[in-house]
């Protein structure tokens, strides 16, 4: 069979993978990279930074591209066939993994380097990549007894499975729920636009009425705006018990088993807990840091999220005599609230945020900053027709990147929003290798009547995700290992954070707020309103990204060998932050995919650890004038080009000149007054 995986090329042929091609690529991508490891290893001269440190970097390539293909299909495009692919692919994967980090010639050939470093007169990068390297053996297991690395591999191959049916349950209980409304009295209080599309999704499923799901652009609207209580209550219950069902789905033995084997993989490694392990490569050290940095933003934000509850409860008494607020009566008691406060709501802002224009718009805000020119193509093979496919260049002419941008929900397709790559960026036989990257989003549709209008939320979404595309495009580092996004983790959101500052900016808005029916640029007047609201119940968001910080700490910097009851382990860790009454059936632990699927277990926290960076690097703009090219050109230079290449605060303080203070964040958020 001939296999477009192991031909030769540079963009991701989706249109001529089949499914049955990636087992056998990955298998022989995985016996290629041993290959390669074998020369490095079984090389008689002594072992120098280019035939070992250098040489382990590049090695690999082919695994890495087909396996970056399979696993963000899996996230983007997934189905039975891919899932089943996948539980067997892990743990080769893992065994892979487990043959280099555990390799103990290897480990010697590189210990042999490190040893040597000073004497060695490398470039930061170059120290960079060996230090990386050298941590990532000694932290993994390379020192260990036999024993000891045959336990370490057990563990990595469950953990590795486990992960992956978490999020298949996950997407399949996401996909399971269905609420169909035939009487459209259920309706009321809904914008035209969430209805047409409630009606049009209905039809796709050859049924009559109006349907209603837990995809985001259907479960949001139906949350904010729907007047029935009792189907908000419907909706909000089956959001909050995705994997709490006891039943072939449930994700709770899969919770208590992930945190226990990290648990039990953190104590093999030396290390006290998984949280000490992890973040010893992070910004922030030490999980006692991480709990200080937390429960001192907490002490400010509580007060505020404590006045603004009270607030929203009386709001709602007066208004419909409702005596205990509930979970599913926040964002819509919000909404009303906001609409009376500041006479603003979505409803009036999205029809000047139609999804094209707002594309358009942050490709200028990235033209005007960064110099990059966004060209759309169909000479690139999509694995959707959705996709949408761009060249990118800088000014010159020259080639930057592909981009790729996936903006609609699908079955297959999990929920939320993320940045990936399909290759990586580096300089290879003095060639600079440009990467490909794609961002993936579940925005609201377009509807028969209608394009797809995004909500003010939704477009800071986009350049959210985009600020991490651009980490990508723009890397411009000479190793894959430390190139775009490879940094630490809680550096990792300063350029997607960062970027979602100009959504409130006039000067930026009006380069794409315009209305999809007259093109008229938004009136200024929505535009203060906008700024005005950002920090409308600020004190309550806050306090709940402190409560997923603190949750996933609770799991993670301790040993949770007593853990039996995942609900009441997460009750007692959300104490401190609770302002709702708790609600029996639900649980976030068993959804709660960041940190039992994806990268963020002990790093949770690095949301708002890097609010703090992107606030203080935004004033840095707001005093020079937010589309200051000489700004924008050392946040380039100094931040989304070096990629890991140097210590994060290095790279920080040479582009803004200092180290970054928290009271900016505090200011923005209205928590301290100026």
């Amino acid at each position: 069979m001939k296999n477009p995986l192991l031909e030769s090329f540079d963009l991701a042929p989706f249109s001529q993978i089949k499914s049955e091609h990636f087992l056998p690529a990955i298998k022989n991508g995985i016996t290629i990279a041993k290959q390669e490891v074998d020369t490095i290893v079984s090389n008689s001269e002594t072992p120098t930074f280019s035939n070992t440190i250098e040489k382990l970097d590049y090695s690999g390539e082919l695994l890495d591209r087909v396996t970056s293909i399979f696993f963000n299909l899996n996230s983007a495009e997934t189905n039975e066939e891919i899932q089943k692919i996948a539980q067997e692919a892990s743990p080769l994967l893992s065994e892979f993994r487990n043959d280099i980090a555990l390799n103990v010639d290897l480990f010697k050939r590189i210990e042999s380097v490190y040893n040597q470093k000073n004497e060695l007169d490398l470039t930061p990068e170059q120290t960079t990549l060996l230090e990386k390297r050298y941590k990532s053996f000694s932290r993994n297991g390379a020192n260990l007894p036999n024993d000891q690395k045959d336990k370490l591999r057990e563990i990595d191959k469950e953990l590795s499975q486990l992960g992956l049916k978490f999020g298949e349950n996950v997407l399949a209980e996401t996909n399971n729920f269905e609420m169909l409304l035939t009487d459209e009295s259920d309706l009321a209080g809904l914008p035209d636009g969430a209805k047409e599309a409630a009606k049009a999704l209905a039809a796709s499923k050859e049924k009559k009425g109006w349907m209603i799901t837990l995809d985001y652009p259907s479960y949001i609207p139906f949350m904010t705006y729907a007047d029935n209580r009792e189907l908000r209550k419907k909706l909000a219950l089956a959001f909050g018990s995705k994997g709490f069902h006891r039943d072939e789905l449930d994700n709770q033995d899969i919770v208590l088993k992930i945190a226990k084997l990290r648990h039990e993989r953190a104590k093999v490694l030396g290390y006290t807990s998984h949280a000490n392990y992890v973040l010893e490569e992070r910004m922030a050290k030490t999980p006692e840091k991480v709990f200080s940095f937390l429960n001192e933003i907490l002490e400010k934000a509580k007060p505020a999220a404590q006045r603004e509850f009270k607030q929203l409860e009386s709001f709602a008494k007066e208004l419909d005599q409702i005596d205990q607020l509930q979970k599913w009566d926040g964002a819509y008691y919000s909404e009303k609230l906001k609409q009376k406060l500041f006479d603003l709501d979505d409803e009036k802002l999205k029809p000047y945020f139609k999804l094209e224009n707002v594309i358009d718009g942050v490709f200028k805000v990235a033209s005007n900053l960064f110099g990059l020119q966004f060209e759309e193509t169909d000479q690139v093979d999509k694995y959707h027709e959705e996709v949408k496919t761009y060249n990118v260049t800088d000014t010159e002419g020259n080639f930057i990147s592909v981009f790729y941008a996936d903006f609609h929900p699908r079955p297959g397709k999990r929920n939320g929003a993320w940045m990936t790559s399909y290759k990586p960026q580096m300089v290879k036989d003095k060639n600079n290798v440009r990467p490909h990257v794609s961002i993936v989003c579940n925005f609201t549709k377009p509807t028969p009547s209608k394009p797809s209008l995004l909500t003010f939320n939704e477009v800071t979404t986009l350049f959210h995700e985009f600020g991490h595309a651009l980490h990508g495009m723009l890397a411009n580092t000479t190793y894959p290992g430390l190139s775009g996004t490879s940094v630490y983790w809680d550096f990792v959101e300063l350029p997607s954070q960062v970027l979602e500052n100009w959504c409130y900016e006039k000067e930026a808005l009006t380069l794409f707020a315009k209305h999809y029916e007259t093109g008229e640029v938004i009136p200024m007047e929505l535009v203060q309103k906008i700024k005005e609201s950002a920090n409308f119940m600020e004190g309550m968001s806050t306090m709940r990204q402190l409560s997923f910080g603190l949750l996933d700490m609770s799991w993670h910097a301790q040993d949770p060998s007593d853990i039996k009851d995942v609900k009441a382990h997460e009750k007692k860790a959300f104490a401190g932050t609770s302002l709702y009454p708790d609600v029996q059936d639900n649980c976030m632990s068993t959804s709660f995919s960041h940190i039992f699927q994806g990268g963020y277990s002990a790093g949770y926290y690095s949301y708002k650890w890097a609010e703090v960076l992107d606030a203080d690097a935004f004033e840095y703009f707001k005093e020079q004038g937010i589309f200051n090219k000489e700004i924008g050109t050392k946040f380039k230079d100094h931040v989304l080009s070096k990629g890991g290449t140097e210590n994060p605060m290095t790279l920080y303080k040479r582009f803004r000149g200092q180290e970054p203070k928290p009271e900016a964040l505090l200011k923005r958020a209205g928590l301290i007054k100026e």
